[in-house]
């Protein structure tokens, strides 16, 4: 006898009721999922993921109070959720696109995509890839790297780099977060911090995003 999987938490985050209201019943409807939960704008999303830990968020990018983005850059800068994050939106611009899935977003669908192209970006990601928009990415460095072409020149910063640290630079390119690089270097997340600071001081940025674009742009991931 199988043994049967347990279904699939899905939390669903939009702020228009009827929207939420055919989705829920889209994916109540698909075998091996079932709602756990709903929020009507980002401050809410907050606190749907603290409280219900949802296997998959459904995450709209245009709500009140705090926008889709902001709402994943809270999650993401908490190092706490393990949600599989995944964007539902209108309409999406390259950069948005870049930053969600540096911030861990696993895929990214527009609502205008026909119902079962959801439901099969929805497997994917659960599967351990990335999906975006209407295609599936196994390899994220090869994707943001076709976002943006690199670079040719190469500058002081870049000489200045331990092998250490561009070890640091490839995982966050790959999307790791400070707990899951500490975990695969066999070093402490302080060390990472440590790091990375050094990194940002270096290199002379502030946010991740901009880090993992430097990396892409000089070539400097791990391997190249």
């Amino acid at each position: 006898m199988s043994q049967q999987l347990d279904p699939v938490r899905i939390a669903i985050a939009d702020d228009h009721p009827i929207f939420r209201r055919g989705l829920r019943a889209l994916l109540e409807a698909e075998p091996g999922f079932t709602i756990v939960g709903e929020a009507s704008d980002g401050a809410e999303v907050l606190e749907l993921v603290r409280s219900v830990q949802p296997d998959v968020l459904l995450l709209d990018l245009a709500m009140p109070r705090l926008s889709g983005l902001e709402a994943l850059r809270e999650i993401s800068s908490s190092g706490q959720h393990r949600s599989l994050i995944v964007i539902l939106t209108v309409a999406i611009e390259k950069r948005q696109i870049i930053e969600a899935l540096q911030l861990g977003a696993r895929g990214i669908v527009l609502k205008d995509a026909a119902a079962q192209l959801l439901i099969t970006a929805l497997h994917t990601v659960i599967a351990g890839q990335h999906w975006v928009c209407r295609e599936a990415v196994t390899h994220m460095v090869q994707y943001l790297r076709r976002l943006s072409p690199p670079e040719t020149a190469r500058t002081e910063q870049v000489r200045e780099l331990t092998r250490r640290e561009r070890q640091i630079l490839s995982a966050i390119v790959a999307g790791l977060t400070n707990r899951e690089i500490a975990e695969k270097l066999t070093i402490s997340e302080d060390t990472v911090k440590h790091h990375l600071s050094r990194i940002f001081d270096k290199v002379g940025v502030s946010r991740r995003l901009e880090l993992a674009m430097f990396a892409i742009n000089h070539g400097l991931i791990e391997g190249e």
